[in-house]
């Protein structure tokens, strides 16, 4: 297929721009600096997310746009609200861009938009599905806010994505291990809770993937995994005798951190991925 991807030159991004190119289909990025996404190996095509005549022009000649785009914080601005806004807008009005623009381009017939699993609610140990019990709130709910635009095109296959904590050293985890050599938790919330990380790799294989599912939601992640056993290979791979934790009722009380403290995609056993991880 010719494939349009958004956030082309991101963590998600550049891996499925190779992961696609693999497969054999044709790829473009959108972009702003042609350099920066000619780089990925994609054909940039100029165009500006926020304006829906400049991603019509951009869209036209593709079967399928898949939407990665995201503005991730980094560490310090991820602990202020004002620091995800430019994230939330580029979910929330980049998203309800795409969708206008979508219908004007009939030949677009397939739209992949990301998103996050941290919108679920604390799910115990209960295994994670797709119909599990929804919590957005704070920097979380514009995830679901993209999905609700691109669903709203019931003519096309519309894939939506809620991706598991991503772990890789492009993601946000090289900070993370920067800060834990200086004290820093790796932990949020209960050890003995759950959590479904992701390799970015695996990720962006799981958004090519999508280009062949029908329309609907679906979770991305690795085995879920104990909190615990997460944060002892991360106090590893950071050279630190112990991984630190923020008590859950700690988390709780901090509205950006909260969604970070839930037990997702529990359940016990090696059917649910055992205990034991590696970063």
């Amino acid at each position: 297929m010719r494939v349009m991807v958004i956030g082309a030159t991101g963590v998600l991004g550049t891996r499925a721009v190779a992961r696609l190119r693999a497969a054999g289909h044709e790829v473009s990025g959108l972009a702003r600096s042609p350099a920066r996404v000619a780089a990925t190996g994609a054909q940039p095509v100029i165009g500006e997310l926020f304006s829906v005549p400049s991603l019509v022009t951009a869209l036209r000649g593709h079967d399928a746009v898949v939407n990665l785009a995201t503005r991730i914080p980094g560490p310090r601005a991820m602990t202020r609200r004002s620091g995800w806004a430019e994230n939330d807008r580029v979910r929330v009005a980049g998203s309800a861009a795409l969708a206008a623009a979508v219908r004007q381009v009939e030949e677009v017939r397939i739209v992949v938009q990301e998103g996050i699993s941290f919108v679920y609610a604390d799910g115990g140990s209960a295994p994670l599905t797709e119909d599990a019990p929804l919590r957005p709130g704070g920097v979380t709910a514009s995830s679901l806010t993209a999905h609700e635009n691109v669903a709203a095109l019931t003519d096309r296959t519309v894939v939506r994505l809620r991706i598991g904590l991503l772990v890789g050293p492009d993601a946000t985890t090289s900070a993370m291990l920067a800060a834990a050599r200086h004290g820093a938790p790796l932990i949020m919330g209960s050890r003995d809770d759950w959590t479904t990380p992701i390799h970015p790799s695996d990720a962006a294989a799981a958004a090519v993937a999508a280009l062949d599912a029908p329309s609907g939601v679906y979770n991305v992640g690795a085995p879920p995994v104990l909190k615990g056993a997460l944060g002892a290979a991360m106090a590893e791979a950071a050279g630190v005798r112990k991984a630190r934790a923020v008590p859950k009722w700690l988390v709780s009380r901090l509205p950006l951190a909260e969604p970070m403290g839930r037990s997702q995609a529990g359940g016990v056993g090696e059917a649910h991925g055992g205990d034991r991880v590696a970063v």
